[in-house]
């Protein structure tokens, strides 16, 4: 494990080496859920890329894991000497997706990844592959719309967080818990957040796309990877039954399977 400064934010990167003789294969980034951090990951990310002989590279987003939090995560947003203060902003994957992680992958010398996300994860990576050129993409449950049901479950996890155990379940994978979960549940219930849809950038983009969805995924319906348009001529849906929103989680073996099938013929 090691921390890694971007844009003056110091972020938390884990780094998983190819097996002997597969350092040619593109190495897969993961992209953790709004919730999420390298710890919450778990060995997943390991299977995978033992599944598909690749190098891999988990990290936790600004606020979430071991990296840097945010001061005043629910104060009004403004800039603290170059940096983010406050509450998060409608555009905030756009901007992991444009601003953050093209600075990260520079760092870490990765010129066209694959992309791994789940949930917010798997929307920054649709956006990144919108921009800038990529493998492949694997998304996990992601977010193209903002529908009534995501907000529905996402207010029903601030009563767990207020009222049940959810900080005390959530605050072993985050040095700053409160922070990691009001950076997420305050924007998402922003009234301002309802107009988030990013078809259009999906539209733009050429590379492979695998999307995976959960049948019983209390956070959206199968509007969000049906919608999924791309220009390439490769974009694979696959629905899972008995799967919620994690399908890593719920659907493991099958998960890790789809996505070597997947990345088996690509670079």
């Amino acid at each position: 494990m090691s921390m890694i400064r971007i844009h003056g934010v110091q972020l938390e990167v884990r780094q998983i080496e190819a097996a002997a003789g597969e350092q040619r294969r593109a190495p897969i980034v993961f992209l953790h859920e709004g919730l999420g951090s390298v710890a919450m990951w778990r060995d997943w990310p390991d299977q995978v890329c033992l599944a598909t002989g690749r190098a891999g590279v988990v990290y936790s987003r600004r606020g979430y894991g071991r990296s840097d939090p945010v001061p005043d995560v629910r104060g009004a947003s403004s800039e603290r000497e170059g940096l983010r203060v406050g509450r998060l902003q409608p555009d905030y994957m756009h901007r992991e997706a444009w601003e953050v992680l093209p600075e990260l992958l520079r760092v870490l010398q990765i010129d066209k990844p694959v992309l791994l996300g789940h949930s917010d994860g798997a929307s920054i990576a649709l956006l990144y592959a919108s921009r800038y050129p990529v493998q492949a993409c694997i998304v996990l449950a992601p977010h193209v719309i903002v529908e009534d049901i995501s907000v529905r479950s996402i207010a029903q996890a601030r009563t767990a967080y207020e009222s049940g155990d959810l900080r005390e379940r959530l605050a072993r994978y985050h040095a700053d818990v409160d922070c990691a979960f009001w950076q997420w549940n305050d924007i998402w219930l922003d009234e301002a957040f309802r107009s988030f849809d990013i078809r259009g950038d999906c539209q733009r983009i050429r590379a492979p796309v695998l999307a995976i969805q959960g049948v019983d995924d209390a956070y959206g319906t199968m509007q969000q990877i049906d919608q999924i348009r791309t220009t390439g001529e490769h974009c694979v849906l696959q629905k899972l039954e008995q799967c919620g929103h994690s399908p890593h989680r719920d659907q493991t073996a099958l998960t890790t399977q789809l996505i070597a099938d997947f990345l088996a013929p690509i670079g």
